[in-house]
Parts: C-alpha cells; structure tokens; sequence
C-alpha cells in the first residue's frame, strides 16, 4: 500500500528516481568512502525538506530514490547534490 503524504492542501505521493554521477565518472564513491556517503544524503536532504527512501552505491554512480513534495521541483535536487559533492570531497581530502 502506498504511503501518502500530506501537506496543508494536498496528498501526495512523489517519489523520483535521481542518479548521481562524479564528473568524469571517478572511482571514488568505492571503498571506504561508500559507507558513509548514505549518512551525508540523508543529512542534507532532510535538511533541505526532501527525504532519501532508498539508495545504492555503485562503482562511480549512486542511484537513490527521493520522497519530493509538490513544493519543490526535481530541479531543487541539483543543489543539494553540488553541496554533498562538496562534503564528500572535504571527507576525502581530510579524513
């Protein structure tokens, strides 16, 4: 059964398919660095109103799939993964 979603003047029920892809397709996303990659989804996008159902780390590409209210567009999508890239780069460069 679908689970609904509602807001003050609308049920929903959105959910989007959104790959992920490093420029040029670098092998970073594999190895240690795959485990944590989830924990910085979910944190940024919560933040950003969206929510991270579910989500698969592959070689160099993550494909997830995203719970996105009529509020916002697929399109509001492409600032909170520039800003995980970033936080992923920090992690490597640092940690």
């Amino acid at each position: 059964m679908r689970e609904w979603q509602s807001q003050a003047h609308v049920k929903h029920y959105c959910r989007y398919h959104i790959v992920f892809v490093p420029k040029y397709r670098r092998q970073a996303i594999y190895g240690a660095l795959r485990r944590e990659i989830g924990g910085i989804f979910r944190e940024l996008y919560r933040q950003g109103g969206l929510e991270l159902v579910e989500g698969y780390a592959m070689r160099d590409h993550i494909h997830m799939l995203l719970m996105i209210p009529p509020k916002f567009s697929v399109a509001h999508t492409g600032g909170l993964t520039g800003k995980s890239a970033i936080r992923i780069l920090r992690r490597q460069l640092c940690g």
